[in-house]
């Protein structure tokens, strides 16, 4: 399919099978080692279609891409022209009289709702002004958090360099923290509470042993889950370090991928200041009662403006899908391009631009089009959760819940490494996803693989560097300060926001890991060694039970 539809692009990704052959296949593999042809299968006319070897030649695409998924990317900016065009319509079309509803009057003779003097609309500024205030809490709430944002890169960059070069060391000395500090705060807020007059009258003893009690079970379970992977410790080490690596031969994606989530900022502001506007398209009518017979004045909206919020929300939803695929996009092209290079220390020249610009121009569309069914997953999964949590009991929802949940996880199964591939590539989705899944399978490595694992240490770390970060915050605030309490509540505001950043830094890495697990995959199919480092880690990495079953069936049939 792929080779019809790019000439040009074929040559570069399906070469001949000669030139090299799978590390696990023999020199002619069987034809049922792929999902197709098969036995039952009727001949195929195109040669290009039961060809196995078509896909061992996959590497990044340097070459020229044309434009896919096209009906999808004309959609989606149809959905914004749309929401821009209605909504800059809703600006000018606005109705000033609207924060003067309470001066209307119903007039008799006229049978309309009239008013004696015009009172000018205050301007938002106004407001903000008004509601701005001088306490010492706002104050050094506002400080603490400008500081926790500019010290954030520093120390997201000194994370990245302990991960670089001492994981182990990092992991180990952080492993006790991640059971120390959650006990240290259970009983620090135990004692505090008890010792506190105020507190302990509002919050009995009773309740308070009960939280203590949840808390330690809490702790429980975290240490039952570290020892239950223990044994994968050390290969989720050797994992986050090769990962730690490739992102610091790429240091510009730190900068880049948090800037686009700047830019959907930016891009959402006007679509907000257009909702807001369009709720004051509209006009004051009479409003009889029945009752009384008296009349009032009250705001009728005008009848699109439902339908444009269902617009704006959906396209706005739609935007934040389609920026964090495309963020995906760009650090998997970024990765891939220096996996893939010659240079062993080095990073290709002007690789994030080039990401960059397959990202938001041929394979613009793609990204579309997987944002698209991202959102369908979480809004149908949202729903889904919704229900649950409602006391309808039936059969049928039973039924109906699973068939969902299944659904649900059969396109988060197809979508895995779906965007990943397409940022090495250039392929549309559904070819994207198909290779994926023959790659992955040929090679005996699974789709539904993650290192969850390295997620979760990785979490780990960043609440012990955001806590160790808050405690040190409150002792600073506690000493030059005199906010009592608050001084809390100032500490927890920049836990939250550093453990914020330091969560999409652990994003970034986590896609640094799915994108290196593709790459090695195309080695290994290829039969090539572009980076030994990699190889000699992913090389541990488990097999596919499911694959190996169906190599075991296919070997017995044969």
């Amino acid at each position: 399919m792929a080779a019809s539809e790019e000439p040009n692009a074929a040559a570069s990704l399906h070469g001949s099978s000669s030139a090299s052959q799978p590390l696990i296949s023999n020199p002619s593999p069987p034809p049922l080692l792929y999902p197709y042809p098969t036995i039952d299968d009727p001949p195929q006319s195109n040669p290009s279609e039961s060809d196995p070897s078509q896909y061992l030649q996959i590497s990044y695409n340097y070459g020229h891409r044309p434009f896919k998924d096209i009906p999808i990317l004309v959609l989606f900016i149809l959905f914004v022209l749309s929401s821009f065009g209605f909504g800059i319509f809703a600006t000018f079309n606005r109705n000033i009289s609207y924060s003067n509803l309470s001066s209307y009057y119903y007039d008799q003779k006229t049978s309309n709702c009239v008013t004696d003097s015009v009172f000018p609309s205050s301007p938002i500024w106004v407001f903000l002004y008004s509601f701005s205030s001088s306490s010492s809490v706002l104050k050094s709430l506002i400080w603490t958090l400008v500081a926790t944002l500019i010290l954030s890169l520093p120390i997201c960059f000194f994370l990245l360099l302990l991960l670089k070069h001492y994981t182990r060391q990092i992991v180990y000395a952080s492993l006790p923290f991640f059971v120390l500090l959650p006990i240290f705060i259970n009983v620090y807020w135990f004692i505090a509470c008890t010792v506190n007059p105020t507190c302990s009258y509002n919050f009995p003893m009773v309740y308070r042993i009960l939280v203590l009690i949840f808390m330690f079970l809490v702790i429980g379970v975290i240490v039952w889950i570290f020892i239950v992977n223990w044994h994968r410790i050390g290969l989720t080490i050797s994992i986050i370090g090769v990962a730690s690596d490739a992102l610091s031969m790429n240091l510009g994606l730190l900068v880049v991928i948090p800037s686009m989530t700047l830019g959907l900022l930016i891009y959402y502001a006007p679509i907000v200041l257009f909702l807001v506007f369009a709720r004051l398209n509209g006009k004051i009518v009479p409003h009889h009662h029945g009752s009384s017979g008296d009349y009032t004045c009250v705001w009728k909206q005008d009848k699109w403006v439902p339908a444009y919020y269902a617009l704006a929300i959906l396209t706005m939803l739609w935007s934040g899908a389609v920026m964090v695929e495309g963020q995906v996009y760009v650090i998997s092209g970024t990765i891939s391009q220096w996996y893939f290079s010659k240079e062993e220390d080095d990073t290709p020249s002007r690789s994030i631009r080039k990401s960059l610009r397959n990202a938001f121009g041929p394979s613009a569309g793609t990204v579309c089009l997987s944002g698209l069914l991202i959102l369908v997953v979480r809004v149908v999964r949202a729903m889904v959760d919704s229900a649950r949590q409602e006391d309808t009991p039936g059969m049928f929802k039973i039924i109906l819940r699973c068939c969902v949940n299944a659904f649900l996880a059969a396109v988060d199964y197809l979508n895995k490494f779906t965007i990943t591939f397409a940022a090495i590539t250039g392929e549309a989705y559904c070819s994207s996803a198909r290779m994926t899944y023959e790659l992955l399978k040929r090679n005996l490595l699974s789709t539904v693989f993650v290192e969850t694992i390295s997620t979760r240490l990785l979490l780990g770390i960043a609440f012990v560097l955001s806590a160790i970060y808050a405690i040190v915050a409150c002792a600073i605030l506690r000493a030059v300060s005199h906010l009592g309490a608050d001084t809390y509540l100032v500490a927890f505001a920049a836990w939250l926001l550093l453990i914020v950043i330091l969560e999409f830094f652990i994003h970034v890495l986590d896609n640094v890991i799915e994108t290196v697990y593709v790459c090695y995959a195309i080695d290994r199919d290829r039969g090539e060694v572009c980076k030994q480092d990699v190889h000699e880690v992913y090389v541990h990495l488990p097999i596919s039970r499911n694959h190996r079953s169906s190599l075991v069936t296919t070997s017995l049939l044969v």
